[in-house]
């Protein structure tokens, strides 16, 4: 492809909002352009490399015996109703006005749709389907240029089992394909057990990428391995001591006092002889979260454990819970469901709301003031905490997801009626699983991993083009013979080559080719060519390599594998 033909809008400054590495050099390169936020378009360059992400992927599915299918975007809301997911996913979910249709976040519903009307028997299984669509999602804040946004590309797929013991299998397939198609990339990830969120489940792992662009959080050891998603991570931190003796439970006058940090600072108290209370109201119910001093909840892991729906208590329902306003409200009385972290196990002379508002409770014992309190793991592990298997410290930092594998079980085959005759002639629902990846956050990866302050350092997998041919004057007639006659060389060889036959300074070509990356540059100069040679770049390494007119495809060849 010749350069100056082809549509590469370059750039060298670009919008203030963009702060990511992956998003500010997809702009620079012309990879992408944004439409409207958290919607991009991919332009010629930046759509190679999709193609590319997307048949590596193609490539393994198949080889685990999947089947691609193409589904629709839109879809009618009234399957969506069958699952109950047009209210979990709420204002995310986008919703076509005045139309009885949903723009696809994702394609259980309407798989399931098709396996229902055509998997009647066990004979018919196991089935793996997949696809490679767009799908959408109203994200409120968009940010990261393709790591979050509202519409992108992703590949999903779909097992569908008689037993679970068969959806292991499947699963199993999944996850190697998986890590076959990340390692392909050349991408460096590691594995984290998770929250299946609104897709529901019995188990999930994700495949994560760590960078501070990312999304996530997780906890990871790098003693044992041992990585999770802040939702659901654990680690070995001490549960408060009890004292030998228990204080009789007194109340205290506190006007005005609504904060953990202003109880502690009017009662000259440490946090940790405190518990912070919080209500929520789960399917109607009001219930009251216990958790140590300043410690807060993990949302997904009481979401987790209450199930049905969650939100935190408004403002003018908790007087008539608990008889008290936000900031004197407490377990001692309180006459409905009680959860509490583990860290406060048992533990006595705590400081509480009172159920009364400006007062607090002092001397509190749990385990004698409240007896029908429930104990969970509720909260999120910090970075320094311990290893939950081999007792190393914990790290703590952002991470993107690539990959998420669920193990859905009959969620959504009960829910749809989508149901098989076993060998009995008994009816069972069909045992699903759901695995995706995300092919924009793909490519949105490798270039966190893979730049400098140049610009992109593509491997030859990924890379838009095999080699960047740089003919550094144009007027020469001995530049351009030879720049042409190596340009027809290389690709009947098979290499993609992207030829900058512009007639443009040799700064600049040389800027551009190290911002767009590719693995390996030929520079065709006046200077080298009076020695019949030309000189070989290798953008990741720097090495230069001056290299005979007649041996260049022997050695772009050794360069490149």
């Amino acid at each position: 492809m010749k350069l100056s033909k082809y549509f590469v809008p370059t750039l060298k400054e670009v919008p203030n909002d963009a702060v990511v590495a992956s998003h500010v050099l997809m702009l620079r390169t012309g990879m992408v352009r944004m439409l409207s936020a958290g919607i991009y378009s991919f332009l010629p360059l930046g759509y190679r490399v999709i193609k590319k992400v997307s048949e590596i992927i193609r490539e393994e599915m198949d080889a685990i015996g999947g089947q691609e299918f193409h589904l629709p975007g839109l879809s009618p809301r009234e399957i969506w109703e069958e699952t109950g997911r047009v209210e979990a996913f709420g204002d995310i979910l986008f919703q076509i006005k005045n139309r009885d249709y949903v723009l696809a976040p994702t394609h259980e519903e309407i798989m399931t749709y098709h396996a229902r009307n055509v998997m009647k028997s066990y004979k018919d299984m196991p089935q793996i389907w997949y696809q490679i669509q767009t799908k959408f999602r109203n994200e409120p804040r968009p940010r990261s240029g393709v790591i979050r946004g509202r519409q992108f590309l992703m590949k999903d797929a779909y097992s569908f089992d008689t037993s679970y013991e068969n959806l292991d299998q499947s699963y199993g397939l999944h996850d190697k394909a998986y890590r076959k198609i990340f390692d392909r990339c050349g991408i460096k990830y590691f594995v984290v057990g998770a929250s299946s969120g609104a897709m529901g489940g019995t188990g999930s792992e994700e495949f994560m990428v760590q960078s501070d662009a990312g999304e996530d959080t997780v906890g990871y050891c790098e003693n044992c391995g041992y990585a999770a998603n802040i939702e659901v991570a654990a680690s070995r931190i001490d549960v408060k001591k009890r004292d030998e003796v228990s204080s009789d439970v007194k109340e205290i006058y506190t006007p005005n006092i609504k904060s953990i940090d202003e109880l502690c600072g009017f009662l000259n108290i440490d946090e940790t002889q405190t518990a912070k209370s919080r209500v929520v109201i789960n399917d109607g119910k009001p219930v009251l979260v216990l958790m140590l001093g300043n410690e807060e909840v993990n949302e997904t892991k009481l979401e987790s454990i209450l199930s049905g729906n969650v939100r935190p208590a408004h403002p003018e329902e908790l007087v008539e819970i608990s008889g008290a306003e936000a900031g004197s409200i407490g377990p001692i009385g309180f006459k409905h469901r009680i959860v509490a972290d583990l860290r406060l196990k048992d533990a006595n002379n705590l400081f509480s709301g009172a159920n009364k508002t400006d007062y607090h409770f002092g001397g509190i014992d749990l385990l004698r003031d409240v007896p029908s309190i429930e104990y969970y793991d509720l909260r999120s592990v910090q970075s320094g905490e311990g290893c939950t298997r081999c007792g190393s410290n914990l790290a703590v930092f952002s991470a993107i997801e690539l990959g998420h594998i669920f193990k859905l079980g009959t969620k959504y085959s009960e829910a749809m009626g989508a149901n098989f005759l076993d060998e009995n002639g008994e009816a069972h629902p069909i045992i699903m699983g759901s695995y995706g990846i995300g092919v924009d956050r793909v490519v949105a990866c490798f270039i966190e991993q893979n730049h400098d302050d140049k610009g992109i350092v593509w491997n030859k997998t990924l890379a838009p083009f095999d080699v960047h041919l740089i003919a550094l004057n144009m007027k020469k007639e001995d530049v351009v013979k030879n720049a042409e006659s190596i340009y027809s060389k290389l690709i009947e060889e098979g290499l993609e080559v992207l030829y900058d036959d512009r007639e443009a300074q040799a700064g600049f070509k040389f800027n551009d080719a190290d911002l767009l990356g590719m693995p390996l540059q030929i520079v065709v100069g006046e200077k080298k060519l009076k020695e019949n040679k030309v000189e070989l770049k290798v953008r990741k390494t720097n090495e230069r390599f001056d290299v005979d007119v007649n041996n260049i495809f022997e050695k772009v060849k050794e360069l490149l594998m």
